[in-house]
């Protein structure tokens, strides 16, 4: 029987741990929290979006994108789905975006922790032990922790990330990675918030709108998104904002410049709200500040526009000039902020960066360089959108470590 050693007790640890047990090996579960899942009980605002239907490449970031399509075809989100219903899961659709019918991300948790259970015979876990370091002697691994040493034929590192660090996840699988031998694309915040530097980002704090977003980095559009945007006293948040995020992170580690553009009405042209800004000054010329645009927009948001296109809010509707009708629908379509950087690695859901797929054979995800070590998730160089695709990687990933480290040779 062959002995599988898993480091990381998160979504991609217990499917690799669970797959691998399932193929007959004997498996050392290892995870540094009391319990395992606790990053995956925080998925999807505690409701757990365990992948998508759509499933397209555009939604996955990687210096190997073919190698994550080969990854995901090798085990898509139809045999997540299957694996999830055979544990119980009752799958809700909410447009391509499934979840547990419970609508709670603990079931998916406490499925997965049973199945653990059930192979009990086959699976050992070792939870709250942190591990300090690992090695590979002649063909055996060796994973130290403060008060053991595990042995084993293989060894699937599925660490996580940096990102969300409260929950576990500190970047030890780097650390690991490195002493084996591999490189590490240096991890960096991504599906977070970006910090603003205008002055006037805390007068708009707390107010949602519809938006596109545009990111320019260098002058030059790096990325678009559709959605919700929620402005914080530090900059800018929501949908959209995270899924732009992992390109400004790697643009300022860079020393590039970035700017988010945001068209707060997608759906009229820069025309059409200059013949609405000038009908208001025919049928409400009285008006003044911010009443002038009621039932358009939040009333901070009126103030904003109003102030970055030079009209004084005691200035009567009628006494606009053309030009500052034009200048307003100008910011309409166009309310820019320059960003200075993303929120840290406490605020981010996942990182850009890891251990590069190209180091990796195949869709085994087995090691080039060690025989026998493979990893699984968030250490490896690919970072998905929202919408539940970093949830089908780890699925994905997590599935081909545990086959193929049952079965090695």
């Amino acid at each position: 029987m062959r002995r599988v050693l898993v480091i990381g007790g998160g979504a991609s640890g217990l499917m690799a741990a669970i797959t691998a047990a399932r193929q007959g090996a004997k498996v050392t579960l290892i995870e540094k929290n009391q319990q395992p899942g606790k990053k995956l009980l925080t998925t999807g605002n505690g409701r757990c979006n365990f992948t998508n239907r759509r499933q397209e490449l555009s939604f996955y970031r990687s210096e190997d994108p073919e190698r994550v399509r080969e990854v995901l075809r090798a085990f898509p989100a139809e045999a997540a789905v299957a694996f999830f219903e055979e544990l119980g899961i009752l799958v809700k659709d909410r447009n391509g975006y499934l979840y547990p019918n419970s609508g709670q991300a603990s079931s998916m948790v406490e499925v997965l922790k049973l199945e653990v259970r059930k192979f009990s015979r086959r699976i050992k876990e070792a939870y709250n032990t942190e591990v300090l370091s690992v090695e590979k002697q002649r063909d055996v691994f060796r994973v130290h922790t403060e008060g053991w040493t595990y042995e084993g034929d293989a060894l699937i590192l599925a660490c996580g990330s940096k990102a969300g660090p409260k929950t576990g996840s500190t970047g030890d699988g780097y650390r690991f990675a490195e002493s084996l031998g591999h490189r590490v694309i240096p991890p960096l915040p991504a599906l977070t918030g970006l910090y603003a530097s205008e002055g006037d980002r805390g007068t708009l704090a707390g107010v949602r709108i519809e938006a596109k977003v545009t990111l320019f980095i260098d002058g030059q559009i790096s990325a678009e998104e559709e959605g919700e945007v929620q402005f914080a006293s530090y900059g800018l948040s929501g949908i959209p904002v995270f899924q732009v995020s992992r390109y400004v992170s790697r643009a300022r580690e860079a020393g590039r410049d970035c700017m988010a553009v945001l068209d707060v009405c997608p759906g009229y042209s820069l025309e059409e709200l200059e013949k609405i800004l000038l009908k208001k000054g025919v049928t409400m010329g009285e008006r003044k500040g911010t009443d002038i645009l009621l039932g358009m927009f939040p009333e901070k948001l009126s103030q904003v526009f109003l102030g970055r296109a030079g009209i004084s809010l005691k200035k009567p509707r009628r006494d606009w000039t053309e030009g500052e009708c034009r200048r307003l629908a100008e910011q309409m379509k166009g309310l820019s902020f320059h960003i200075f950087g993303c929120r840290g690695y406490e605020q981010a859901q996942v990182c850009t960066g890891g251990v590069p797929l190209s180091e990796l054979k195949g869709v085994s995800m087995e090691s080039i360089l060690v025989p026998g070590l493979y990893f699984a998730g968030e250490l490896l160089d690919v970072d998905g959108a929202c919408g539940g695709y970093n949830l089908q990687w780890a699925w994905s990933s997590g599935y081909l470590a545990g086959v193929h480290a049952a079965g090695f040779r």
